[in-house]
């Protein structure tokens, strides 16, 4: 196997995973939060906490897929065509982790100690922070995943 077969794919790797998280992202963004939104207090923080437990596996995998795929595609590919793009996605990848780690994971954590019957009285300020940090994660997922078809396109 060549290094240009090698290079193709990890990049068909880093397009399937950059497109997983995007699509991920959009589903909770889009797909969950209204539904979850909807539910008195209690069956609201019980999901909550059953979709940190399942979530706190799966994307984080997902992640690191992406990201370790996006930096060994751009060091495979080099200065070459698509660079500026592949350097882009890596920089959304980790704008979108250091939002992660340092935004909505504390909340997370908090989120799972909860009393879903007598939450504390901050919940719902919690949640609304966790969802304005959540859109803007889910926007750079979505900007890591066109980065890098463009990287690819370009490349």
């Amino acid at each position: 196997m060549t290094v240009s077969m090698i290079t193709g794919l990890i990049s068909l790797l880093n397009l399937f995973c950059t497109g997983i998280l995007a699509g991920e992202e959009i589903t909770i963004r889009y797909g969950v939060r209204g539904p979850l939104a909807s539910l008195d207090d209690r069956p609201h923080i019980q999901l909550r906490q059953a979709l940190i437990r399942t979530l706190r596996i799966l994307v984080p995998a997902i992640f690191a897929a992406a990201l370790l795929s996006a930096v060994a595609v751009t060091l495979l590919e080099g200065l070459g065509p698509g660079f500026g793009w592949r350097c882009a996605q890596v920089l959304a990848l980790l704008m979108f982790i250091g939002l992660t780690l340092s935004g909505t994971v504390p909340i997370n954590e908090a989120a799972l100690n909860w009393n879903p019957a007598a939450p504390p009285a901050n919940w719902r300020t919690l949640i609304t922070r966790w969802e304005r940090l959540d859109s803007v994660r889910c926007w750079l997922a979505v900007t890591a995943f066109a980065l890098s078809v463009a990287g690819m396109a370009l490349g």
